[in-house]
């Protein structure tokens, strides 16, 4: 599923609360920035393999809050249900 999916769809962003998300099962789809701190998303990227969600990795966190319709980067986002 391509980043464009973002702009039209329900989403969630920011990894504290797309993990939030994810402990209520409803995620379809997480994007994490590349150039994200591992410290920051290395904990939903070991819960998102736990919960068997796809991940789809963005170069960019501008790129990424640019597609989630904000001004400023963001390390993660998820599509809802």
């Amino acid at each position: 599923m391509a980043l464009e999916a973002l702009k039209n769809n329900r989403k969630i962003v920011g990894t504290k609360q797309t993990m939030k998300a994810i402990e209520k099962q409803n995620v379809k789809l997480v994007f994490i920035a590349m150039d994200a701190e591992e410290k920051i998303i290395a904990p939903l990227e070991t819960l998102c393999e736990e919960k068997k969600i796809q991940v789809e990795k963005v170069e960019t966190m501008h790129a990424l809050g640019k597609a989630c319709g904000i001004e400023v980067g963001t390390a993660s986002a998820c599509l809802l249900d």
